[in-house]
């Protein structure tokens, strides 16, 4: 990397991305090989010696402080920031607010961060990283949980600092992103470098094929409404919902039919109830009001694969029982047919190309992608006549989504029996892509776009009226 640069970052899943980036953080070590840092070489034994030689990180997940202001999260990271009596220090706030109008970043620093929009969060760890004026930004991930204006803003922070002589390097699935804001790109693939190349010289499809070593389809050029008639009994009905999460109100009124064969795509910025929707709708929590007609199997992929989607110490095979354990085929009175289980767990493993040893390694071991893979084919399995699908490409590769988003249009298009399908995602790409219907949740409650509004501006927008207004700064 090189003063003014932004070098982007992408490959499939476990292709060495994360790790990469945490080695040049100082939070792993390699087992060969050299870090240089102008020019000489250093062995970093943690994240506080690669800050001391200026390389500052914002991970794939926040690293904040809930009941911590924004402006005590931003003080963790430097010792000169606090006084004897533990509050921050004379001046420090002040240093701050200059930082922040220098970056352009609108920040709340007063309000406990628990409490704010993911937005404003991740604007408190991009701040906190930048304090220091490192010589080289990394960053993991860092779109994944903004709507499109913040994307933009956030984009425009980059650049900002490379225009100051730093060094970014973006790690990223979106090659979209990349292509917007990145002077090099590089790709890896399975833990080596396959290509370094100037932005300008490059394309997304030529990016997408260096990255799977083969061509990527495109996605569909069109959404029609594949869906039964509007007279066809709901397979899945909410009325008047409201429901708590954490003891604060995360659903008002919320009130939703999905019919078989049809796509209802719901986007929002994370944190305005979708994970509480999900939940009620995959009958995991009830409504404390309302009413939830759902039928008796709903195929779900979660969001938080790891806490909700899989037990990691089970075996891939153990995991894919949970899903299937009440099918009368794979019963011999109490007794599970595992042979069968291992069947379907092997059936798993090759439609969505799980890399795993065999299906009787760990689910925990797998990489974050391959976990996802597992989720997300083992809910295929069970989808049944419903499917709640959080963010089901998250955390996938080019090819992997691309063949998840096909799999999702098989489903809606099998006529009769067709599940209905509740897309709940945060890239609104997907959502535009795929639904039928969009929908927008906003402080807990369901606005539906008309279909003059399915633009990615007007829905970004309604999505941004759940955490600041508009703005020339971020």
């Amino acid at each position: 990397m090189s003063p003014g640069e932004i070098h982007g970052l992408i490959g499939e899943n476990g292709a060495g991305k994360t790790t990469l980036a945490r080695i040049l953080g100082g939070l792993a070590a390699p087992d060969s090989g050299k870090v240089r840092i102008g020019g000489r070489a250093v062995e970093l034994s943690g994240a506080r010696q690669a800050r001391a030689l200026g390389v500052a990180m914002v991970h794939q997940h926040f690293s904040l402080v809930p009941s911590f202001t924004g402006l005590e999260n931003i003080a963790l990271l430097d010792p000169g920031a606090w006084n004897r009596r533990g509050a921050a220090a004379r001046g420090y706030r002040e240093r701050v607010e200059a930082r922040a109008r220098e970056l352009r970043l609108a920040v709340e620093l007063d309000q406990p961060v628990g409490g704010l929009g993911v937005g404003a969060r991740q604007r408190i760890e991009v701040l906190k990283a930048l304090m220091p004026d490192p010589r080289v930004l990394l960053l993991d991930e860092p779109t994944a949980v903004l709507a499109p204006q913040e994307v933009d803003g956030l984009l425009a922070v980059l650049r900002r600092v490379a225009d100051a002589g730093g060094a970014v390097v973006l790690v990223a699935h979106k090659l979209d992103e990349v292509l917007a804001v990145a002077t090099r790109v590089t790709v890896l693939r399975r833990g080596r470098r396959v290509l370094t190349t100037e932005v300008a010289s490059t394309s997304a499809p030529q990016l997408a094929e260096a990255m799977v070593g083969s061509k990527v389809a495109g996605p569909a050029t069109s959404s029609r409404w594949r869906g039964a008639p509007l007279e066809a009994t709901p397979v899945a009905r909410l009325a008047g919902v409201h429901a708590r999460r954490d003891g604060r109100q995360a659903l008002r009124g919320v009130a939703l039919e999905v019919r078989r064969g049809e796509i209802v795509g719901i986007a929002g910025v994370d944190g305005n109830g979708q994970r509480t929707l999900a939940a009620v709708l995959a009958g995991v929590q009830r409504p404390d009001e309302g009413e939830a007609e759902l039928p008796p199997e709903v195929g779900w992929i979660p969001q938080d694969r790891t806490e909700e989607g899989l037990v990691g110490g089970f075996t891939i095979t153990e995991n894919v029982a949970l899903a299937l354990h009440g099918r009368s085929a794979l019963r011999s009175g109490p007794w599970l047919d595992w042979r069968g289980v291992g069947e379907a767990a092997l059936g798993v493993m090759r439609e969505m190309e799980v890399q795993a040893e065999g299906a009787e390694m760990a689910a925990g071991a797998l990489s974050g992608g391959n976990q996802q893979r597992v989720v997300v084919g083992r809910e295929f399995l069970r989808s049944g006549s419903f499917l709640v699908a959080e963010s089901p490409t998250r955390g996938l590769d080019v090819k992997a989504a691309a063949a998840v988003r096909a799999r999702i249009r098989e489903l809606a298009a099998g006529g009769d029996e067709a599940p209905g399908i509740v897309l709940i995602s945060t890239d609104l790409d997907e959502v535009l892509e795929l639904a039928d219907r969009t929908l927008v949740l906003v402080r807990g409650r369901l606005v539906e776009m008309a279909p003059g509004d399915r633009t990615h501006r007007a829905i970004g927008r309604a999505m941004l009226g759940a955490d600041r207004a508009g703005g020339d700064d971020w």
